[in-house]
């Protein structure tokens, strides 16, 4: 009787563990899709041509403006202090925009009158470069 509800148990383990993998795998699929259809703003690796800026030059400007206005919060090295870690982001370039421009209430300030869409795209730049 034992022999048969640990066959059963382990079964029904290795199941969970096959569908857990599965469910993992689909969800990373569909965060990938989400960012590649958000409509909040438009792309910005579009509208960095409008800079006209080589990409290490607009990372700088980027880390500037960083150190300037974010690193309060998030730190020099964007590793988090008052506000989370910004290495390895797992949100669209469009929602960082829309995030940096109108903020978090209660939780980030809104940058939208502080710096212009060219700036914000030098932040995006930069943030991604982490």
């Amino acid at each position: 009787m034992i022999g048969l509800f640990l066959r059963a148990f382990l079964a029904a383990l290795v199941a969970a563990s096959i569908a857990l993998g599965g469910a993992f795998g689909l969800a990373s699929q569909i965060r990938k899709q989400a960012r590649a259809v958000s409509h909040e703003q438009p792309e910005a690796t579009k509208q960095l041509a409008r800079l006209k800026l080589p990409s290490e030059e607009a990372r700088q400007k980027g880390r500037k403006l960083f150190l300037n206005s974010c690193a309060h919060c998030h730190g020099e090295d964007a590793r988090g202090d008052e506000g989370p870690d910004l290495h390895d982001l797992e949100i669209s370039d469009r929602r960082i925009a829309t995030v940096i421009k109108r903020g978090i209430k209660g939780e980030m300030p809104a940058f939208a009158k502080k710096h212009s869409e060219a700036e914000i795209l030098l932040l995006l730049v930069y943030l991604r470069s982490l």
